[in-house]
């Protein structure tokens, strides 16, 4: 046992005694206890009753983890609670990552992971049976096993959709299911695929809209953020001095709070600048390294089973949710409908760009531009060429959107645009 920390076994009676001023022994269930004690789960009647603490250091790291949980649904937030609920904000990021290591490290069953190809790779995510399948199949020349029933896919399923001239990498996601956050039916396995995506597609069944917020907190459980761009916090450990906070805007969190949140993160000497007015959850966000932060679009499927007059129903529901029906694709993947506006809406989510290689003795190629990211530059083309152009290079010339007048000569820092021309003039 840790130097300093309290012998449980001594201290039941100091624990049970207050208790049973505190509790109304008619009460059976679980109370919340400070300190070294995670809660003290009471049964009995007025007649009698128990009281048997339940120590953090002796529970595994799942249940800890729903202790907390359950201690944070259960505290009022309000100025006097906040330090305490960043604390446990805290805490509870640091033993999920510690239990997201435990798990990726033990190997257990089969993983799901799959090699990266193409310009971009987006993740197709829902529930089992929302039409995946039938998606992929409709948009690529994948052959992904369909059916009505749930869990027809069983591994993740890659397709190639070729669309502007780009290869978009498509993955059809094992069905997920609720709880898979925490390894529920191969969850974790799954959903570590979905981190690795450029671009995620909720695929919703339009009779069950309601299942876009359970998809959302099981990705925001495997520390996936969706549609949020990282927070802006940075922090420099330091040897003495204590914790310094900047900020270049007024913050909501009082500073109390703040280094509360950093000393749980074991930072004692650091300096922190805060470039936005962060939340708790923002914040721990900003000190924690394992976030992804990755862009969404919604699709709903199976639009071809419901009558013209549901559809408002449906726009009703998506409002609810903060999803405007104008940026919600609709479609049916089996009649093959709506997947031209799925392609462009990809395509203009991704960020991408085309950039059409002008090759000496043999003109423009139109036919298979270069992809590249949105406000990449002539250096970063360059790179993805590959080969010996980098140290080759002497300068180019680009004709399009981004050069004031056509072969404008420029160098590796120009950054490029959407059907760009880019020619480049090498060392022999």
């Amino acid at each position: 046992m840790a130097q300093g920390r309290p012998n449980p076994a001594k201290q039941v009676d100091r624990i049970t005694k207050p208790v049973a001023s505190a509790i109304d022994p008619a009460i059976t269930g679980s109370h919340e206890l400070p300190g070294v004690f995670a809660r003290v789960d009471v049964r009995g009647s007025r007649k009698g009753f128990s009281a048997r603490p339940v120590v953090y250091g002796q529970m595994g790291l799942e249940d800890e983890i729903e202790a907390i949980e359950e201690e944070i649904a259960n505290t009022p937030y309000n100025k006097s609670t906040e330090a305490h609920i960043g604390r446990l904000k805290s805490k509870l990021a640091e033993k999920k990552e510690k239990l997201e290591k435990q798990q990726s490290g033990s190997g257990g069953g089969g993983g799901y992971s799959v090699e990266k190809h193409g310009d971009a790779t987006v993740a197709l995510v829902g529930f089992p049976s929302v039409g995946k399948s039938s998606m992929l199949n409709s948009l690529t020349n994948a052959e992904s096993e369909t059916g009505s029933y749930e869990f027809t896919t069983l591994d993740v399923n890659p397709g190639m959709l070729n669309h502007r001239g780009a290869n978009i990498q498509l993955l059809d996601v094992p069905g997920l299911i609720e709880g898979a956050a925490t390894g529920k039916g191969d969850g974790q396995q799954v959903l570590a695929v979905v981190r690795n995506a450029d671009l995620i597609i909720y695929v919703l069944s339009v009779f069950e809209i309601e299942q876009y917020d359970r998809l959302q907190k099981e990705l925001y459980d495997i520390n996936i953020r969706v549609d949020q761009k990282p927070p802006r916090v940075t922090i420099r450990p330091k040897i003495k001095d204590g914790i310094k906070i900047t900020s270049s805007t007024d913050q909501d969190l009082d500073e109390q709070t703040i280094k509360e949140v950093l000393r749980e993160h074991g930072y004692v000497n650091a300096d922190l600048n805060l470039q936005e007015n962060v939340s708790i959850d923002r914040l721990v966000d900003g000190l924690m390294e394992n976030r992804e932060y990755i862009p969404s679009i919604t699709c709903v499927n199976k639009v071809d089973l419901i009558q013209p007059d549901y559809k408002e129903t449906v726009d009703e529901q998506l409002r609810e949710r903060d999803l405007d029906p104008e940026e919600v694709t609709f479609i049916s993947a089996e009649k093959e409908k709506g997947l031209e506006a799925l392609k462009d809406r990809i395509w203009e989510n991704l960020g991408l760009i085309r950039v059409y290689m002008d090759k000496p003795g043999r003109g423009v190629d139109w036919e298979e531009p270069l992809v590249i990211e949105e406000g990449a530059t002539v250096g970063e083309a360059i790179k993805k060429l590959g080969g010996e152009m980098e140290e080759r290079f002497r300068f180019a010339r680009v004709s399009g959107p981004s050069a004031t007048h056509d072969e404008q000569q420029v160098g590796t820092d120009h950054v490029l645009e959407d059907e760009d021309v880019l020619k480049l003039i090498l060392r022999r």
